[in-house]
């Protein structure tokens, strides 16, 4: 009786493997590939809107080149996507709908707080007006992202991140 009892126990309380992520319901914005731990889709994590807002939103305000004035992005912590999905590498090649890529150090996710922004000013971003994805840094919070190396990985319209 004590044997089953454990047995039972341990077969119970045995975790749901970590590398596996649900799979998303509606259409998929984003494609994560390369060396990534936690998938959902053969080797790859791919997430729809709700999948993204349900790892958290934060928010900040800065200038840009590409909007007027303090601007307010919302969207999803770099960092926190990347330790979500068990990301493995020093380099992620982001690519956009337009197939412009662009590659950024995985070390800027967490050095910098980056975003992949789904919002601009509480407004779900369209493609048309650079949406729906965009990362965005914090330009405005260090002199050293007021520059073009910055504004260069500041990709939008993006749709798949491959971990290198």
């Amino acid at each position: 009786m004590r044997l089953i009892v454990m047995l039972l126990s341990f077969v119970l309380c045995t975790p749901v493997w970590a590398g596996e992520l649900s799979r998303p319901a509606g259409k998929i914005l984003l494609t994560l590939s390369g060396n990534i731990e936690n998938t959902n889709e053969g080797g790859k994590a791919v997430f729809d809107l709700a999948s993204l807002e349900k790892l958290g939103m934060v928010s900040f305000q800065t200038t840009s080149p590409w909007y007027d004035g303090r601007t307010t992005f919302t969207g999803i912590s770099l960092q926190k996507l990347m330790d979500y999905v068990g990301a493995k590498g020093t380099v992620v090649k982001v690519t956009a709908l337009n197939d412009y890529t662009t590659e950024i150090p995985l070390s800027d996710f967490k050095k910098h707080n980056v975003i992949l922004a789904l919002k601009v000013n509480g407004e779900y971003m369209r493609i048309r007006d650079k949406g729906p994805l965009f990362v965005v840094y914090p330009y405005d919070s260090k002199p050293e992202l007021n520059n073009q190396i910055y504004y260069s990985r500041s990709a939008w319209q993006v749709s798949r991140m491959n971990i290198e």
